[in-house]
């Protein structure tokens, strides 16, 4: 009897280690369970409305994102926090080689191109911005308004961006200043929609934010923000003009005539097909990309069709 006691135990001590550790393993799938991402927070507008749709369609599934700069988004990846991080950049091949060294063969998928909106309150005639001037202006060497327009009744300029650590600096300092440091006078808060409220109050004020903020008009947010602040045309053309200066909508971010565009990327380090690995296979879709579509910025794979307008004599 003894004998048969102490197997059974023994049966039950296995079976409730066997149990303990497959529980403690990952449980979600491609369409259940949950998992957490990090976003840039330029893109929140756009990923709120995707998780909304694929939770919708998947019940049992929940992604959790947390929203913040790029360079903290892209920190939570690399620190094994999150497994999918959505950003305007691939990653370095450090980065990749550091994942390589865990046995983590992270995979990069490009699921947008955006662009960057300059907003500047309703009450400031001056709207249409070169590249030349924007450069002058970050980098300090531009501080007034009246060094762009001499009618100009404002005082200094009041650079504000989104957050110190976003990708909306990062591009800026690359892209626009071509390396030179931002002028000391730059001011950043936290979240694109600070910013807005900044500009929409102080007439001095320039805005630098996300475009999918300001460029959906079906949201009633972004169109509350529009009757707030005036989004900018910008040129390539050292004086900027109605002809040669564009707002950032879809169609001149498709054919590259907005100059501040950047492609958006979901970075993946997933090491099995989990809940990460099957959102980004939505974001990436047919359903997916409509919704970036309908949100204002360009989809990777939809097509977007651009109609000319001509005026008949």
């Amino acid at each position: 009897m003894t004998r048969i006691i102490t197997y059974l135990i023994t049966i039950a001590t296995f079976s409730v280690s066997c149990g303990s550790k497959g529980s403690s393993g990952p449980t979600d799938t491609p369409t259940s369970g949950t998992t957490n991402i990090s976003v840039d927070e330029s893109f929140r507008p756009v990923i709120d409305s995707e998780i909304a749709v694929f939770e919708s369609i998947y019940p049992q599934a929940g992604i959790i994102a947390s929203y913040s700069g790029e360079v903290d988004a892209l920190n939570l990846l690399l620190r094994d926090s999150v497994r999918a991080a959505i950003a305007t950049r691939p990653l370095t091949k450090e980065e990749r080689a550091s994942f390589e060294s865990r046995k983590l063969f992270p995979k990069e998928i490009k699921i947008a191109t955006d662009g960057i909106a300059i907003i500047v309150n309703r009450t400031n005639k001056d709207t249409l911005f070169s590249i030349q001037a924007l450069r002058k202006i970050l980098t300090g060497k531009v501080s007034r308004w009246k060094k762009l327009n001499p009618k100009s009744t404002l005082g200094d300029i009041q650079v504000m961006f989104d957050n110190p650590q976003s990708s909306t600096v990062r591009f800026l300092v690359d892209s626009v200043c071509k390396g030179e440091t931002l002028s000391k006078q730059v001011r950043s808060q936290i979240h694109n929609t600070d910013v807005v409220g900044y500009v929409a109050e102080n007439p001095n004020a320039l805005g630098i934010i996300g475009v999918s903020w300001v460029s959906n008009r079906r949201d009633t947010t972004c169109m509350g923000f529009l009757d707030k602040v005036c989004v900018a045309g910008i040129s390539r053309e050292a004086v900027a003009t109605c002809s040669n200066s564009y707002q950032p909508y879809q169609a001149y971010i498709a054919t590259g005539r907005y100059p501040l565009r950047r492609d958006v990327y979901i970075l993946l380090t997933e090491p099995r097909t989990g809940l990460a690995t099957g959102f980004a296979s939505f974001l990436a879709s047919d359903r997916g990309q409509r919704i970036i579509l309908k949100s204002g910025i360009m989809p990777a794979t939809q097509t977007v069709r651009v109609v000319q307008m001509r005026d008949e004599l």
